[in-house]
């Protein structure tokens, strides 16, 4: 007769019940011991004596042994939960780890039955880590492979959870991964059962060493996505918010994939990233904001009829994925011998045409003779001065909202020829203070109706407060990363509308368009507005001009001329008030709260 399974003969001919405690959830063996009260630091299996060595009654006894042992585990894992903080699931495996998985299946087993035949015990290891005698061997085998036959790979579950947890793998049980996991773990078993079978039989199998829980890093492939993230920052210093969004990037893709070894990411990988992120909501509040992409991109198929993140930010994630395997392949974590193409080649999204266009006269006449300007008052999101000086200064320069916020007194001189005050966009790495290229460094003279606008007097006292090299703006400085431009930004988008800019194209970036233009009535030439607006352009012997280049080839006086002759025909600016005084960040007056709850201040 059959035994029962977990039901198992000592070497003295008794039977007794055991089940293994799972290894996962992380913890449960150790609340099983607590369970028990026994003073054991870990409970990794249960067992108790029959009392029989009749199989019989050892069946009959075993029952209700076996269904307390379920109860004990079962009550264990609750006691876990309820003091665990929720672990986010995957909902994918690479190929990689599910092959590394089903060799430490193989692993194990084989391991366990060297262990017992060395300790001098005839007797065999069964699917769950139990023993078996030999003689149930083959009925363990051809009942195992029957379930196979019909898709049950059941039998094979623990070992997978088994492995999972081995390699510290929290993966949803639900998703399609777990069952085909499960079905590579049954058919690793399986094998691992056939050896032993031979190994019964005399022939000699040798016992595989079990896959390091590093094996999944791909050390043996080259170094890791996460490895070459972790160089990437070492590498040199970058932009914290640059940082943030390519560590963004990369944690999607590993939460997708894995931290798969960079050599070993291909076409498919970047594609599933791509059409992931083609699913996520654009708004995401709550739980979802803070949900894995998969779980992203699930919701947002569920809901198909929620607007998805734009064209431009798929390509703005998937460029970031795409520079850091780049550099990881430059930089030696690709084995040389390994022939590595970029998987994220080609794969850029089609994106509309930016809509974004210059200011009409009756746009700019609205938004300046809005409080800020006119008034002075100013909402806690207009970081003060920077409210005022970041709009009048664009208007006047075309100049980038984090050009304007990264000045210092030190990028306002005076040209000791001619007199003519200018500003200096210029890289300082130690300062975080960075222009988007190469020909971004330039050198821009101050307009007559900035000057008039109290400007200089302005940068003097911010020289006089904090000195030579302080900044103009020190509320949306470099140094005050998100919390500065970034938050700015999002508080004149609302200030521009409210003023009565409806036009959703027309943003921040618009006043670049509105100066081209301005430029362009003025009669300066093609290379004089590419080089004052900070623009590129590889036909022109203007390439890669800074700001002492500019100088050398146009002189401040041609400059100024070019500047000197933005106008803005029917824009009367008579109500702007000058701003000589930096002022601190605050709550505005009585008079200006309705305006302050209208742009959501």
């Amino acid at each position: 007769m059959r035994v029962l399974m977990g039901v198992i003969k000592d070497r003295h001919g008794t039977f007794y019940a055991r089940k293994t405690v799972p290894a996962t959830p992380t913890g449960l063996r150790a609340t099983v011991a607590l369970e028990l009260d026994n003073g054991k630091a870990v409970q990794s299996h249960l067992k108790k004596s029959l009392g029989t060595k009749d199989v019989r009654e050892a069946n009959i006894r075993a029952k209700p042994v076996l269904a307390e042992f379920d109860r004990i585990i079962a009550k264990a894992k609750a006691r876990l939960a309820a003091t665990t903080v929720p672990v986010v699931k995957r909902t994918s495996l690479n190929d990689t780890e599910i092959k590394r998985v089903a060799e430490y299946v193989y692993a194990t087993a084989l391991n366990e039955d060297e262990a017992l035949r060395f300790s001098g015990r005839l007797e065999l290891i069964g699917p769950h880590g139990e023993n078996v005698n030999a003689d149930a061997h083959g009925d363990i085998l051809r009942d195992f492979r029957q379930q196979f036959a019909v898709g049950d790979v059941s039998f094979a579950e623990q070992r997978a959870q088994n492995a999972l947890a081995a390699f510290g793998i929290a993966l949803d049980q639900s998703c399609t991964a777990y069952h085909n996991l499960c079905i590579e773990s049954a058919k690793a078993l399986l094998n691992a059962l056939d050896d032993i079978g031979l190994r019964y039989a005399g022939a000699v199998i040798e016992t595989p060493r079990l896959p390091d829980s590093k094996a999944l890093d791909g050390h043996g492939e080259g170094g890791t996505l996460q490895d070459a993230l972790d160089g990437w920052k070492r590498h040199r210093t970058r932009p914290e918010r640059t940082v943030d969004e390519f560590g963004r990037s990369v944690e999607m893709f590993i939460q997708l994939h894995g931290n798969m070894p960079v050599a070993a990411i291909k076409k498919a990988h970047a594609l599933d990233l791509r059409k992931a992120l083609q699913d996520v909501p654009r708004r995401r509040t709550g739980d979802l904001l803070r949900a894995t992409l998969p779980a992203q991109a699930a919701w947002g198929r569920e809901h198909p009829e929620e607007p998805r993140i734009t064209a431009a930010t798929i390509n703005k994630q998937l460029g970031a994925v795409q520079s850091i395997c780049i550099w990881a392949s430059d930089n030696g974590l690709v084995p040389d011998d390994t022939q590595w193409t970029d998987p994220f080649s080609k794969l850029r999204l089609p994106e509309e045409r930016s809509e974004r266009t210059s200011f009409e006269i009756a746009e700019l006449q609205s938004l300046f003779n809005a409080s800020v300007f006119t008034e002075h008052e100013f909402p806690l999101g207009a970081h003060g001065a920077a409210g005022f000086w970041l709009p009048v200064l664009a208007l006047f320069t075309g100049a980038r909202q984090a050009e304007l916020g990264s000045l210092t007194a030190a990028n306002v001189r005076v040209d000791a020829e001619t007199g003519v005050p200018l500003l200096y966009f210029m890289t300082e790495r130690a300062r975080g203070k960075r222009v988007k290229t190469d020909a971004s460094e330039r050198v821009v003279p101050v307009h007559p109706e900035v000057i008039r606008l109290g400007f200089l007097s302005y940068v003097e006292e911010r020289r006089k407060a904090d000195g030579a090299d302080a900044w103009l703006f020190p509320s949306v400085s470099p140094d005050r990363g998100r919390a500065g431009v970034p938050a700015w930004s999002q508080w004149f988008g609302r200030y521009l509308r409210a003023s009565g800019v409806t036009n959703r194209a027309k943003v921040f970036h618009s006043f670049r368009h509105t100066v081209k233009d301005a430029l362009r009535r003025g009669r300066a030439d093609h290379e004089m507005r590419e080089a004052l607006i900070g623009h590129a352009q590889a036909s022109s012997v203007s390439w890669g001009y800074g700001a002492n280049a500019m100088l050398s080839r146009f002189g401040a006086a041609g400059l100024s001329d070019a500047i000197n002759r933005i106008s803005y025909p029917g824009l009367d600016l008579s109500r702007v008030k000058p701003l000589c005084v930096p002022l601190r960040p605050r709550a505005t007056t009585k008079a200006t709260k309705g305006h302050r709850a209208h742009t959501g201040e």
